[in-house]
């Protein structure tokens, strides 16, 4: 199983390894295919006041550090076309913004890299329509082919997130889960699933209690791996917190969704 987990942001040095060095078990048990996340900038952010993050230099440093002294693989989100080659000197998995799904320039820079690409689906995007990105990266790497095993091959991750539901909602449909299976791996985004956007008065709000659930059911469903973003302390978390596991939380649900993949297997 793919497990990527990590605090939503750099927040400063000393945190991010305080949760790298909680998240350790996971890149000893080979049950897990254990990636460490974190965002270096979130350019995305409701409002200008809230913090983005160290930086791409400062943030790719503390990235290099946590590779170098735990051994992880390491994803991060990448923004703008040049931050590409620069990323791509450090992680082992580049990861494309849900609102920067369908950006041509983006999607062919990280193809142009060997590192693979995990896609976030855009919360207004039709499953079926994320075969377009997906082909994006493929076909800059020499592969015309549309399918899981091309891209399973090629390195090209899809990533459910959640549909916009109105204002200031998200749902998810599981059946975007077996739809864009058919020409991707599918991670499954429970965090960021579970958010409300703009409903916090300049930031994002969140319902953490529904993670497990919707977890459990993209398990039963079917998915490749699991996206969860964790801390020590989401109440002090400077992004996302409102959506975010504590590491026992993560602990716990972790090893339901083995024995859940596991039946499903």
């Amino acid at each position: 199983m793919i497990l990527m987990a990590g605090p939503c942001v750099i927040e400063s040095e000393e945190s991010l390894f305080r949760i790298a060095k909680e998240l350790e078990r996971y890149h000893h048990d080979s049950r897990f295919d254990f990636y460490f996340k974190s965002s270096f900038d979130k350019a995305n952010r409701t409002s200008l006041d809230s913090y983005r993050g160290p930086g791409l230099e400062e943030g790719l440093r503390l990235l290099q550090k946590v590779k170098d002294d735990f051994g992880y693989k390491i994803v991060t989100d990448v923004h703008e076309s040049y931050q590409v080659p620069l990323v791509a000197e450090v992680v082992d998995m580049i990861q494309i913004p849900a609102f920067l799904c369908r950006q041509t320039d983006l999607l062919v820079a990280a193809g142009k890299t060997d590192k693979i690409v995990n896609i976030k689906k855009g919360q207004f995007m039709t499953p079926s329509d994320m075969q377009y990105s997906v082909m994006k990266v493929l076909k800059t790497r020499g592969c015309d082919e549309l399918g899981y095993e091309a891209s399973k091959k090629n390195g090209v991750f899809l990533c459910e997130r959640g549909s916009s539901f109105g204002y200031g909602n998200l749902v998810v449909d599981m059946r975007s889960l077996f739809i864009m299976r058919q020409f991707a791996p599918v991670i499954f985004d429970a965090t960021h699933s579970v958010q409300m956007p703009g409903i916090g008065g300049g930031k994002t709000g969140g319902d953490s209690s529904m993670v497990p659930h919707l977890a459990r059911a993209a398990a039963a469903v079917g998915v490749d791996g699991f996206f969860f973003e964790t801390h020590f302390d989401p109440t002090c978390a400077l992004s996302d917190g409102p959506n975010m596991l504590t590491l026992e939380q993560l602990n716990t649900l972790t090893e339901i969704l083995l024995q859940l993949d596991s039946i499903k297997g």
